[in-house]
């Protein structure tokens, strides 16, 4: 498998067939899209289709990626960033199987893709979104560097948005490093 970036515990690969059956099994836990919107696959060819329809990549360079254990070679689940026609803003997710929650993977996929979309692709900004209630996301946004920026109304449900510059990114890496090397 060749991937597109790596980290000290993981890598980042392109959606291809290796994804299928764990992608299959995230969607399928109620809890890991508790706060997304998305509805479960009915079964592994929707995976498939999605896969195969996902153009991403071609039209805009980066999209999401597929998170792999550098040390298990197990699929955690997907990251990275998205274009959306709706609001012609760049935006960052994340989704893990639950069994690898809390173990910072999370950060370390969110922060790789980060630093693939402002030093890679120089976009000028990146939102984070997430539902208000989904707190976990909040944090983890809040921990990358991201600040908050607006309250808005999705699907019926109440959202947070937060934002991050390539300006306030350059100033937190550069403060992370720093903070490492003590």
């Amino acid at each position: 498998m060749s991937y597109i970036a790596e980290s000290h515990r993981i890598y980042l690969a392109k959606f291809s067939e290796l994804d299928v059956e764990g992608f299959f099994q995230l969607n399928a836990d109620p809890e890991v899209i508790r706060y997304t919107g998305d509805a479960p696959f009915k079964n592994k060819k929707q995976v498939v289709e999605l896969i195969e329809a996902y153009d991403h990549y071609q039209k805009y360079g980066f999209g999401r990626w597929s998170v792999y254990s550098k040390k298990t070679n197990d699929y955690l689940g997907f990251c990275g960033l998205r274009f959306s026609d709706d609001s012609q803003e760049v935006d960052i997710g994340f989704r893990l199987q639950r069994r690898f929650w809390g173990q910072g993977f999370a950060t370390e996929a969110a922060r790789l893709s980060l630093e693939i979309g402002f030093n890679q692709y120089h976009l000028s900004s990146i939102v984070g979104r997430a539902m208000r209630v989904n707190q976990n996301s909040h944090r983890l946004l809040e921990k990358i560097g991201f600040t908050f920026e607006k309250n808005f109304t999705q699907l019926g449900k109440p959202w947070g948005q937060y934002r991050l510059t390539r300006r306030q990114f350059a100033e937190k890496n550069v403060q992370l490093k720093t903070d490492l090397q003590r």
